[in-house]
């Protein structure tokens, strides 16, 4: 559970993620998925809407989201690409878009699209299970199954590798068939469960 304190200021949530609030709150529905006309007409492109609440008030407002783990990351002027299902609560300066993930959404189930959060401020990012925070270096990239990536800060390319082979094909694969290869500079959130996904088995 999230406990954030107001003092008059605001911060976007995830829609219904409210559990209790001490104090004078107000609630009002937004639209996800970017900020302005733009992002508006990139939601009805690509699909990729969430549902948002601005809060607003003076005490302490609870957020949580079916008893899942909360990671707060801070952004110092940064972006953090996160699938908008894993996307809890962000300080209301922080601005939320739509980037093309191609293939990488597509193999976890989530469409070719993800949200981007960015700025400065915090972010409030759900997983399923303790997260784990993998650095990613010119000299130590990293392979992710689709399934248990949650979202990525830092200069980081993502290329989608398929780890389909002859066993794969005759039945005695390890069911990881396909992964996406970070190399760069940055860091990954890694959850300890993995989704259904597209690309998680043939």
């Amino acid at each position: 559970m999230l406990a954030v304190d107001l003092a008059g200021d605001a911060v976007k949530a995830k829609n219904g993620s409210m559990v209790a609030y001490e104090g004078e709150m107000t609630f009002k529905k937004m639209t996800g998925g970017g900020d302005g006309l733009r992002g508006l007409v990139t939601r009805r492109i690509t699909g990729e809407a969430m549902a948002v609440m601005q809060v607003k008030g003076h005490g302490t407002c609870y957020f949580a989201d079916r008893a899942t783990e909360i990671n707060l990351v801070r952004l110092t002027g940064g972006k953090l690409w996160v699938e908008a299902s894993n996307l809890l609560v962000t300080d209301a300066a922080l601005r939320t878009g739509t980037t093309f993930t191609g293939l990488r959404g597509a193999s976890q189930g989530n469409g070719l699209f993800t949200t981007t959060v960015e700025g400065t401020g915090q972010a409030a990012i759900l997983s399923d299970g303790p997260a784990i925070v993998l650095r990613v270096t010119a000299a130590t990239p990293l392979v992710v199954d689709p399934g248990a990536y949650v979202a990525h800060t830092g200069d980081l390319r993502q290329q989608f590798q398929s780890g389909v082979g002859r066993r794969t094909l005759i039945g005695e694969g390890s069911g990881e068939s396909f992964q996406i290869r970070f190399e760069g500079e940055g860091l990954v959130y890694v959850q300890p469960s993995e989704r259904n996904t597209v690309g998680g088995q043939l």
